[in-house]
């Protein structure tokens, strides 16, 4: 692959398009629903539907294919803001994500690349 082709790839198809995304979503989950300081926040939450919409929304965050057709970031959490969901909240679910990514041998760089991306969400999730 030319470095052209490599700056031209999205982030998405660097690290291994839908099946990267789909291995990444569903440990990413694991971890989530394993850890007492969020899981209370998935309580009520359909997990199927729940997996689907962020396969879809990294998908399209990570420059992949755009089929997220779920709400906006702040009106998705603000029940979950009203339930308490705060900035060490927001910590932990960036915690496992840069995890979920290690564990897939995705490279430093790409992570802090997606951990950006996911950052850039932090004040529409808490609703700031």
């Amino acid at each position: 692959m030319s470095d052209s082709q490599e700056t031209s790839q999205t982030l998405y198809e660097k690290i291994g398009g839908e099946a990267a995304v789909n291995a990444a979503v569903d440990i990413f989950y694991r971890k989530v629903l394993a850890d007492y300081r969020i899981n209370r926040f998935f309580d009520n939450t359909d997990m199927d539907q729940q997996i689907a919409k962020q396969k879809a929304f990294f998908t399209m965050a990570f420059g992949g294919p755009n089929n997220y057709s779920g709400q906006d970031m702040r009106n998705a959490h603000a029940r979950l803001v009203k339930m308490g969901l705060n900035a060490s909240h927001f910590d932990a679910v960036m915690e496992h994500l840069g995890a979920t990514l290690t564990e897939l041998n995705v490279p430093q760089e790409l992570i802090a690349q997606a951990a950006a991306i996911a950052e850039s969400t932090r004040n529409d999730v808490l609703g700031k």
